[in-house]
């Protein structure tokens, strides 16, 4: 049996205790970088920061253009593609064991000592 204390400094009695559960219901620990809806927005503006992934990128929308044209363009796509498919897969295996992490501790039971 594995214990949390959580020891409160906020001087609030038991009888407040409804409205303060009810101000701090969604409380918990989250460590998580992304959600579903923002994993592929953020992830690819993260990954664009990097000065490889810009030269790369840079080297594609270079060989769009026929006078600069010197490989086929799927061939200049694939490697800034696979560098890419690669990180995104990395960050989301560790940030879905952030999450299962996450949720461990924030199920487990707690006793809160009171003043």
């Amino acid at each position: 049996n594995k214990w949390r204390i959580v020891l409160p400094d906020n001087g609030r009695q038991w009888k407040d205790w409804k409205q303060v559960s009810t101000f701090y219901s969604r409380n918990g620990i989250r460590t998580t970088k992304y959600t579903w809806f923002t994993f592929l927005p953020q992830n690819l503006l993260g990954q664009f920061h990097r000065v490889g992934n810009l030269y790369f990128f840079f080297l594609v929308i270079l060989n769009w253009f026929p006078q600069v044209e010197v490989f086929h363009r799927e061939i200049t796509m694939l490697p800034l593609a696979v560098v890419l498919l690669a990180s995104m897969i990395k960050d989301a295996i560790e940030d879905y064991r952030k999450y299962q992490y996450d949720k461990t501790i924030n199920f487990t039971k707690t006793r809160v000592y009171d003043k």
